[in-house]
């Protein structure tokens, strides 16, 4: 295989490591802006087709105890977002998003270095060529 059909299969393989990065950023970017759902103002109903659902801070971002505390105390607010989901999101993404960036950066730079190294080349070529050519004048 010649040098340069080498450089095309590098940067193909550089470029397809990179788009998996891309495709494990996306779903950690998802997983993220979950997270980010869960941590907003709510409204929880009373009881069903309620026409003036009360307004409910996060459970996370609450002053109140936890909501565990409050189905003791017979808050209905307890039922709609009891569970801590917001750090079990985060908890996921985590890996997800380390393993596209590590994946994404190391496509990117591959591909960099490989263009940086063509250009080594070629400028080596040019000046081996002015190096010939002022050789023989």
């Amino acid at each position: 295989m010649r040098s340069r059909e080498y450089d095309l299969d590098f940067r193909e393989r550089a470029g397809r490591t990179r788009a998996r990065g891309i495709g494990l950023l996306s779903p950690a970017a998802l997983l993220w802006a979950w997270c980010a759902v869960l941590l907003t103002p709510y409204e929880a109903e009373r009881k069903p087709d309620d026409r003036h659902p009360d307004a409910c801070e996060s459970r996370p971002l609450t002053e109140h105890g936890t909501a565990d505390e409050g189905v003791r105390h017979g808050d209905y607010r307890a039922n709609e977002r009891d569970r801590p989901e917001a750090p079990a999101v985060l908890g996921l993404s985590t890996p997800v998003s380390v393993v596209g960036v590590a994946l994404f950066t190391t496509g990117a730079l591959s591909r960099r270095m490989s263009a940086h190294a063509e250009a080594m080349r070629e400028l080596d070529r040019i000046a081996d060529a002015r190096a010939a050519g002022s050789a023989t004048v």
